[in-house]
């Protein structure tokens, strides 16, 4: 369910303004809404050193994944040193580790420099540039050149000709003294350095790196530490971007937002307490009201999918959740379609539970578990496992390919149904919802002519009337009235609107195409593995082919069901439901910091 909220609005002198931001902080309820751009001198330099916090952090974790990955190759800081603890011992840890990082960002640019610059020079030799110049000076020139392909270098007699280097691409010689080389051979000029040298540097650019590497490889204990740190920073740049965004009148400052209506006693106790002035709003059609969703228990588990695509409903518009929850578990299963992979998906949910209770929200978890349930049921339904046909079929009518393609054209008509039928329910008072009425209607004639055309089964006399009955509701109170000259359009595009409503309805037959996929592939592989003759080596080749195909095969089913499943609920069922999911998430006013 969406949380209705009022636009609040609270008032207080300037010289309180610390005070009461403080104040509001502490109480939590109201979602800010910026008065004035928030930014000044004091903002900038806050959100800057947030910003350096946040990237030392991210690098740090970076690298302690990178240990975990490599434990032989690290060592902890409290073998080294003794000590155990999780607080830098300096004043300014960030100012230091920021240092640090630059270091190696130049260090590592640098030596990328030099490996370039000792590529180019090799061909060339180790020599000394300096007495290259210093002969020039003493008449006796030596100049380089490089000729392309593979044809050999000559020169007259009294020319000294000496070849650097030669391959099949090039060849990079010295004349020295007089002399001149063929017009079509190209100049080479002197290093700045010798090739030593540039050695040299390489190997104390190394040195650095590696030491820099050991320090911050050790500041990877301070991990607990800064991440602490960063929330008290990240309070803070939102403590003075609201600052800064309230409005003021002379002495006055105001502070504008959103909260939700049974929070309203909370906040006018305060303010009572306080002495502040409140104003206390419906919000505008045109306001940008934040959503706050609150679902019940065994809808809560779809949030995680709902983060993992980061859409919301607006405020203004419909909480599908539940809906979402419901069709989007059988899609799963459908798309999936074999047990063997649900058992394989509730182990390792099982596993990541286990590995991350504490350190996860538990929706995934549960997400997770009843998608696999749900593949697990359908699967020994269809008596899909691993794509073998060893286990019984409990329902051998969901075998039959049209059987399946009109399972999902039905499942597509009370998809779309559950959708008009929300919006008539949204509208009982109005006429509109008659409207809604009429799609129903044409969206179970669109079902019936898919099954017509597609499967070939007769078109019923009945679904003539069913048309009829839709087509005159949709047409007469789709649009208002009074609402006629602006809106008339939708009736000039009503033919092309009617195909698309069939368009949707066909659209769900993807659900037993993919699902039918996936128990192919899973068949193709188990013919390639399993032969008649098998002996011990054979025999472990098929369980290699067995493994890497039915991995291959649960990755697709993953990614078809990003594809395929959420499309059928935030495209087609959000098309007919209205939704545009352009809501963006209530986060109160309050401080992070101290929060488990």
């Amino acid at each position: 369910m969406i949380v209705s909220m009022k636009k609040v609005t609270v008032l207080t002198l300037e010289r309180h303004r610390e005070k009461t931001l403080r104040t509001l902080r502490k109480l939590g309820v109201i979602h800010p809404e910026p008065l004035s751009t928030p930014s000044d001198d004091a903002v900038d330099k806050v959100r800057q050193e947030y910003q350096a916090l946040y990237t030392i952090v991210k690098h740090l974790e970076q690298r302690a994944q990178d240990r975990q990955s490599a434990p032989s190759q690290t060592q902890s800081h409290t073998a080294t040193t003794g000590q155990d603890t999780d607080e830098p011992t300096d004043d300014h840890p960030v100012s230091r580790l920021q240092t640090l990082f630059d270091e190696l960002k130049n260090a590592t640019e640098r030596r990328a420099a030099v490996d370039r610059e000792i590529r180019d020079t090799e061909p060339l030799g180790d020599f000394d540039p300096e007495t290259v110049r210093e002969l020039e000076q003493k008449g006796v020139p030596i100049r380089l050149f490089r000729r392309s392909g593979k044809q050999a270098v000559s020169m007259p007699p009294d020319v000294v000709l000496h070849v650097l280097h030669r391959d099949r691409n090039q060849t990079i010689y010295a004349i020295i003294g007089s002399g001149e080389p063929d017009p079509a051979d190209q100049a080479v000029p002197l290093p700045a350095r010798s090739l030593g040298a540039m050695r040299r540097e390489r190997t104390e650019l190394d040195d650095r790196i590696h030491e820099i590497n050991g320090k911050l490889n050790d500041a990877v204990r301070y991990l607990p530490f800064l991440r602490r740190q960063l929330t008290e920073q990240a309070d803070a740049l939102r403590f003075v971007e609201t600052s800064a965004g309230m409005g003021q009148r002379e002495s006055i400052v105001y502070l504008r937002g959103y909260c939700p209506t049974d929070k309203l006693d909370a906040i006018r106790a305060v303010a009572d307490d306080q002495g502040w002035a409140m104003l206390v709003e419906t919000p505008d059609p045109a306001d940008p009201v934040p959503t706050l969703i609150r679902h019940p228990k065994w809808v809560r588990p779809i949030r995680a999918v709902l983060n993992l695509m980061g859409i919301l409903p607006g405020y203004r518009e419909i909480d599908v959740s539940a809906s979402f929850l419901i069709f989007f578990s059988l899609f799963f299963a459908m798309i999936v379609g074999d047990a063997g992979y649900g058992f394989v998906f509730l182990g390792l949910t099982a596993l990541a539970h286990r590995r991350w209770r504490h350190a996860a929200p538990p929706e995934p978890f549960r997400m997770l578990t009843v998608l696999s349930i749900g593949t697990i049921v359908w699967g020994l339904l269809s008596g899909n496992v691993f794509g073998t046909t060893w286990f019984p079929t409990l329902v051998p009518w969901l075998t039959e390919r049209e059987n399946m393609m009109m399972l999902c054209f039905l499942i597509g008509a009370i998809h779309l149904t559950v959708a008009h039928g929300w919006n008539a329910i949204t509208i009982l008072n109005s006429p509109r919802a008659l409207a809604q009425a009429g799609w129903i209607a044409l969206t179970w004639t669109m079902f019936l002519t898919a099954r017509s055309l597609i499967l070939g089964a007769v078109f019923p006399v009945w679904g003539y009337a069913l048309l009829g009955i839709g087509l005159l509701l949709v047409i007469v109170f789709m649009t208002p009235a009074a609402s006629f000259k602006t809106e008339w359009v939708s009736h000039a595009m009503l033919p092309l609107t009617i195909i698309n409503n069939f368009v949707d309805v066909v659209s769900y037959v993807r659900l037993f195409a993919v699902g039918y996929a996936t128990l192919a592939v899973a068949e193709a592989f188990n013919a390639m593995a399993i032969v008649d003759d098998m002996s011990i080596v054979r025999g472990l080749l098929a369980a290699l082919i067995l493994f890497f195909g039915h991995t291959l095969n649960i990755i697709l089913c993953a990614l078809s069901v990003l594809v395929h499943g959420i499309r059928l609920n935030t495209l087609e069922f959000s098309g007919h439901i209205g939704m545009q999911w352009t809501g963006f998430a209530y986060r109160p006013f309050e401080a992070e910091a101290g929060k488990e």
